[in-house]
């Protein structure tokens, strides 16, 4: 399938589309663009971007005061603003709105007063932010915190602090929005920032018509060159195209509302070149960190199943794998559960040539009460053990297994009887805050297995 992207972030009210905007949004619908979100800065250019919207279905705006017109943002701009936002549905978001202590074209104060009257707005509106920061990292950071801007959220557009910074952003629950110049060979930090980031919580976008993608830079940027930022995200997160695409539209989509994405439950989805196969949502566990307590996505696929798939169901859901590099038993739950399922479909898939994976919490031979191994012996190729602490305690205060402790000593165990049975064995660890990492790695190589660091909050 392919899917389409959203440009987050566009400037086409201005003059510089006035000639050829039509041209413009046909290159963009060419190149895969379905929406783009265009950004009032001043009073003008949200009335045009507006106007815009109602012309154009493709088109959805902003309305919002830049920190360059801070100076004009008293009482009555915010009113007007307020009727904006109120009077037309395509206006799905307050801003660009923020702090710009590079270039100062507004006094420092009447920056804050504006940001701060406009934060108030989005939380009296409900309606999230679009946020501008230059220079100004703390202050942004401090007035978001202060005036509760958490309860709405919005994005950080063409994001310029460090990753820390990004961090507290998504904990306040923000997006974290990406440029053309995220393909520039020196933005290294940038690109270290985007790589450690959960894809979940990244949006793509132009800020056209200026920071146009390495290939065009220099030129005027537009909608269609997002498909190039995109693509070097996707490079640069080991992802495909059509997951950063799949991915950055439903989250367009849960901020803003517009667009139309496909959230009916997933037996089987697709990652990268991989195939996924989500057969329960059952486990053994309750882990403290994982994601489906919030929500059953994972890299823009609902895995919420309403009952079980049974053996035709997962077949009809797989169709021809042969497209797929690898068939991995992952969903929201412990596949293993489900032995006899999984015996049945690796082996449909064995005969037709597949390689086959597991990924399991380890504590199989315990809900069984045997040793399970040899009866995956040439039917898995890899398994993936999630061992996620070096001690049996800290395993039982991070995953609260139903089995105590003894959860913990039986996933060494099966880390060891599977090195016997399965070619590839890896024992795995998210990455949570204060876990040694090191002293996880350290048990795995003395089992005789690979080790894999798992970022935390950054599934699939």
């Amino acid at each position: 399938m392919n899917y389409t992207l959203v440009d987050s972030h566009a400037h086409l009210d201005g003059s510089r589309f006035v000639e050829d905007l039509d041209d413009v949004l046909a290159r963009a619908n060419e190149h895969g663009i379905e929406y783009i979100l265009t950004v009032g800065c001043d009073l003008e250019s949200s009335r045009r971007s507006i106007d815009l919207a109602l012309r154009y279905p493709q088109i959805y705006a902003t309305v919002g005061i830049h920190p360059h017109d801070a100076v004009t943002a008293d009482e009555a701009a915010i009113d007007e603003l307020r009727q904006m936002m109120q009077s037309v549905d395509k206006v799905v978001a307050i801003g660009e709105t923020g702090l710009d202590f590079y270039r100062d074209r507004a006094p420092r104060p009447q920056q804050r007063q504006a940001f701060r009257s406009q934060i108030r707005l989005a939380r009296e509106l409900k309606k999230p932010l679009v946020i501008h920061d230059r220079d100004a990292h703390d202050e942004v950071m401090t007035i978001l915190e202060e005036e509760q801007a958490n309860e709405v959220g919005g994005i950080l557009h063409c994001f310029s602090g460090d990753l820390e910074m990004a961090r507290r952003c998504i904990d306040l629950g923000f997006y974290i929005s990406f440029p053309g110049t995220l393909t520039y060979p020196k933005n290294e930090q940038l690109q270290d920032i985007a790589r450690a980031l959960p894809i979940d919580r990244c949006l793509v976008e132009t800020d056209c018509p200026y920071l146009a993608p390495q290939k065009w830079r220099g030129k005027r940027n537009e909608p269609s060159y997002v498909r190039a930022t995109a693509e070097f995200l996707a490079e640069l997160k080991g992802l495909t195209f059509d997951d950063v695409a799949r991915v950055t539209s439903l989250n367009c989509h849960r901020l803003f509302g517009f667009g139309h994405i496909d959230q009916s439950t997933k037996i089987a989805y697709t990652i990268r070149n991989s195939l996924y196969l989500n057969i329960t949502n059952r486990c053994t566990n309750s882990c403290t960190f994982c994601a489906k307590f919030k929500d059953f996505t994972v890299k823009g696929h609902q895995l919420c199943l309403e009952r079980e798939p049974d053996f035709d169901e997962v077949i009809d859901a797989i169709g021809d794998p042969a497209a797929f590099d690898e068939v991995v038993f992952c969903g929201y739950g412990e596949p293993l559960l489900r032995l006899e399922l999984v015996k049945q479909i690796a082996s449909w898939l064995k005969k037709e040539g597949k390689q086959v994976r597991i990924n399991s919490d380890g504590q199989a031979n315990l809900v069984h009460g045997r040793n399970i191994l040899p009866e995956l012996a040439g039917l898995v190729d890899a398994i993936s053990i999630s061992l996620n602490a070096p001690d049996a305690a800290t395993y039982q205060h991070h995953c609260q297994s139903e089995f105590g402790e003894a959860g913990y000593a039986a996933i060494l165990d099966f880390l060891k009887e599977a090195k016997k049975q399965i070619p590839s064995v890896t024992a795995t660890a998210v990455t949570l805050p204060g876990l040694d990492i090191e002293a996880c790695r350290a048990i795995a190589e003395e089992i005789g297995v690979d080790f894999r660091a798992r970022e935390y909050n950054d599934l699939g």
